[in-house]
């Protein structure tokens, strides 16, 4: 590893921390959400009832961890949705060390083919994609020059950047951040491709995701599964933990009703 990268990487992340915790105090707790009208506390008894009658995935599960994202993220969030399952074939991939989008697309083809697949053939899986991890599922999702792509059915990302990440105007540290920027020709070319995408999209977003922007966490013309902010959390950074969203997807993997509906449009205020 280059050691110029890593003081790079680390610096940035360090960083983007602090500004999480700087712009924490300026979000309040937001409106209700009568689409997805489920307390945190209901949340995580649904969980527990589900960890109590597990059942087989229709197809294996990938995490996929954000840009500064060692892998605790998508490590917790896997083993929850395992717990929540009952389900082996839940597995989280990082992607901290990894400098571009096409590396972090080879990276979990591997892994998929790894885990899940033969030497020939990808399995169909299901994604769950935290921040920046929704972007290389999308990206994973396009057929390369030889036709090799990740077979995705259902793709469920959290605070994701698909509209671009209102953060990434910063002085950019690494190459994705780069690419993340509203303005970039790999976002261009990436949303470009989402029309004839042959997956299921549902993207999830707390309010008052500054990092990214509230309304940049659902593809154009496409609203987002959003609940309220909790005041005093971090809205981006801690989106892994939050049960509602949790509860939600382990629901949809488990092929049962849903605690949400069809997304409501962001409140007024709340788009940024």
């Amino acid at each position: 590893m280059n050691r110029r990268y890593l003081v790079i990487t680390l610096t940035g992340a360090l960083a983007l921390v602090l500004i999480c915790i700087a712009a924490a105090g300026c979000v309040a707790t937001g409106p209700t959400n009568p689409s997805f009208d489920v307390t945190p506390s209901e949340a995580r008894t649904e969980l527990e009832v589900m960890a109590n009658d597990p059942v087989e995935l229709e197809r294996p599960v990938l995490v996929l961890a954000g840009l500064f994202d060692p892998g605790f993220a998508s490590r917790h969030l896997a083993r929850a949705l395992r717990e929540a399952t009952g389900d082996d074939r839940i597995v989280p991939v990082s992607f901290l060390f990894v400098p571009t989008f096409d590396a972090c697309r080879q990276r979990v083809l591997d892994t998929a083919r790894e885990h899940f697949g033969g030497a020939e053939e990808l399995p169909e899986v299901d994604v769950v994609g935290v921040s920046m991890g929704g972007i290389v599922a999308r990206y994973a999702a396009m057929p390369d020059e030889d036709g090799e792509r990740l077979p995705i059915a259902r793709l469920f990302t959290l605070g994701t950047p698909h509209q671009g990440a209102s953060m990434a105007v910063l002085p950019a540290l690494t190459r994705k951040q780069r690419d993340m920027r509203p303005d970039s020709q790999f976002l261009d070319n990436l949303n470009e491709a989402l029309e004839q995408a042959e997956y299921e999209l549902y993207p999830y977003v707390r309010l008052g995701d500054r990092m990214v922007g509230t309304a940049n966490a659902a593809p154009e013309g496409q609203n987002p599964y959003w609940v309220p902010h909790r005041y005093g959390r971090l809205a981006h950074m801690l989106v892994f933990r939050d049960a509602r969203i949790t509860a939600d997807i382990a629901r949809r993997l488990r092929g049962e009703e849903p605690l949400s509906s069809d997304p409501e449009p962001l409140p007024n205020g709340w788009r940024q």
